[in-house]
């Protein structure tokens, strides 16, 4: 299956009160990084029929993140049925390249005017492999 990477380095603003990366803001990059894949390789076409939802999120994490700490973080879609996708991301340190977190999400296709699940076509599904 095609994926999608980006690099980020971890700010301040990232940090929990243990100077780690917060939980939470580890779930932002998923959903980011998701979105993101989403919109740079569906045609905007589609994009404006359907839109993605979260159904769950599993996440391990593996080890701890810092301050400047460069992370790659990368996605791609382990299996689709019907209207759900199945979504991996792992964010890697750059420099040790110790993985530091793994999730897998399932995702919800809905009709974007009726909010309703709607399968997901073949054509869709060209698009990430």
């Amino acid at each position: 299956m095609s994926s999608y990477t980006k690099r980020i380095k971890v700010t301040k603003d990232d940090l929990d009160d243990l100077d780690h990366v917060n939980n939470v803001r580890y779930v932002q990059w998923i959903q980011d990084i998701s979105k993101e894949h989403w919109q740079n390789k569906a045609p905007k076409d589609i994009q404006e029929k359907a839109v993605w939802v979260v159904m769950t999120h599993y996440i391990e994490y593996k080890a701890p993140a810092v301050e400047n700490d460069p992370i790659l973080i990368s996605t791609h879609i382990e299996k689709s049925k019907g209207a759900i996708s199945v979504r991996v991301v792992e964010m890697v340190n750059e420099i040790t390249k110790k993985l530091l977190v793994r999730s897998s999400t399932e995702w919800c296709l809905l009709n974007k005017n009726t909010h309703k699940p709607m399968r997901i076509s073949e054509e869709v599904m060209q698009i990430f492999s």
